[in-house]
C-alpha cells in the first residue's frame, strides 16, 4: 500500500493533469464514500426479491455515489478555511491551493445533481427524496453546527444513516420497518466511531473552533461514557433484523461475536482514555459494520 501510495504522488508530481484529477478525487472523500455505497448496497440486497435486479442495483449504486461524492465535495468546499487550520485536514486540496474553490463548488454542485437526477428518474422519487433530505441535513444541517454546538455530531448521524435507507429504498419503493433498523443501526455506530475520533484528534479540533464532545470535555469522562453507552445501544439494535427475520443464523453468531469484541474494545477506550486505544476504537468500528453487514447478506441467502 505504501509503495503504492508513493509510486501514485511520483506519477502526479509528473503530470499536472493526473495531479488535478487526484485531487478532484480526494475531494470525493473515498473512504467515507466506500462506507456509504456499502451499506446502501447492503440495503438493496436486503430488501431486492429473487431473481435480484443487477440493472437497477447498477443504477442505483451509480446514482448514490454520485451523490455521497458530491455531499463529500461539497463539505470540503464549506470548511475549507477550518480544514486550513487543522493538521490534519490541511494538505487537502482545498486549504493546500491544489484546487480553487470555484472548481470544488462546481465539481461538488455537479456530481450531486447528476445523482439526484439518476436516483429521480431511473431509480424511483422516493429515493431522491431521501437523497435530498441527506443533502440539506449535512450541508445546511450538520457542518454549521460543528462550530456552535456538540449536538452537532447527533445532527450528523441523521444523514450519516440514510444511504441503508436509500439502498432499501431503490429496491422496494417504501419506507418499511425494515429500512427504519437499518437507519438505527447506522445512526446508532456514528457514535462511537466519530467520538474516537474527535477524542484522537481533539486539540485539531479544538484549534479549528470545532464543538466536538471531547473539546469541551478535555479530561475523557463524558465522551467514554457515550461511547460505551452509543455502542451498548448499537449491539441491543443489530439483534432486531433477527427478531424481524431480515437475516438468520449466521447473522445471529456474527451479531453475537462482533458485539462482544467491538464492546470490548470501547470499553478500554473509555477506561484508558488514550490516543492508542481511541485508534483502536476507530478500526474496530469499521472492521464491526463491514463484517456486521456482509454477515447480514450471507444470513438473508
Amino acid at each position: 500500500m505504501e509503495r503504492a501510495q508513493a509510486l501514485l504522488i511520483q506519477l502526479t508530481e509528473r503530470s499536472p493533469l493526473l495531479a488535478r484529477l487526484y485531487a478532484l478525487f480526494e475531494l470525493t472523500k473515498p473512504e467515507i464514500s466506500f462506507l456509504v455505497i456499502m451499506t446502501a448496497v447492503t440495503a438493496f440486497l436486503l430488501g431486492s426479491d429473487r431473481p435480484l435486479d443487477f440493472v437497477r442495483l447498477g443504477v442505483a449504486t451509480g446514482g448514490i455515489t454520485l451523490l455521497s461524492c458530491g455531499i463529500a465535495t461539497m463539505n470540503q468546499y464549506l470548511e475549507r478555511r477550518l480544514d486550513g487550520k487543522m493538521r490534519r485536514t490541511e494538505r487537502r486540496p482545498l486549504p493546500s491551493g491544489r484546487l480553487t474553490a470555484e472548481v470544488a463548488l462546481l465539481f461538488g454542485l455537479t456530481l450531486s445533481v447528476a445523482g439526484e437526477v439518476i436516483l429521480l428518474f431511473f431509480v424511483n422519487g422516493l429515493t431522491a427524496l431521501v437523497g435530498a433530505a441527506a443533502f440539506v441535513s449535512y450541508l445546511f444541517g450538520y457542518t454549521p453546527l460543528k462550530t456552535k454546538t456538540t449536538l452537532c455530531t447527533a445532527v450528523g448521524a441523521i444523514p450519516g444513516a440514510l444511504p441503508p435507507v436509500m439502498g432499501w429504498t431503490a429496491a422496494r419503493g417504501e419506507l418499511s420497518l425494515e429500512a427504519w433498523v437499518l437507519f438505527a443501526l447506522l445512526f446508532l455506530w456514528q457514535f462511537p466511531h466519530f467520538f474516537a475520533i474527535a477524542w484522537l484528534y481533539r486539540e485539531d479540533y479544538a484549534r479549528a473552533g470545532i464543538r466536538m464532545l471531547p473539546v469541551v470535555d478535555p479530561a475523557g469522562k463524558v465522551t467514554g461514557q457515550q461511547i460505551v453507552l452509543y455502542t451498548g445501544m448499537l449491539v441491543g439494535v443489530s439483534f432486531l433484523p433477527v427478531v424481524m427475520k431480515m437475516s438468520g443464523v449466521i447473522y445471529l453468531v456474527a451479531a453475537i461475536i462482533l458485539g462482544i469484541y467491538f464492546l470490548a474494545v470501547c470499553i478500554r477506550a473509555a477506561i484508558t482514555r488514550s490516543k492508542w486505544d481511541a485508534r483502536r476504537a476507530i478500526h474496530a468500528s469499521v472492521i464491526y459494520l463491514q463484517l456486521l453487514l456482509l454477515a447480514m447478506v450471507l444470513g438473508r441467502l
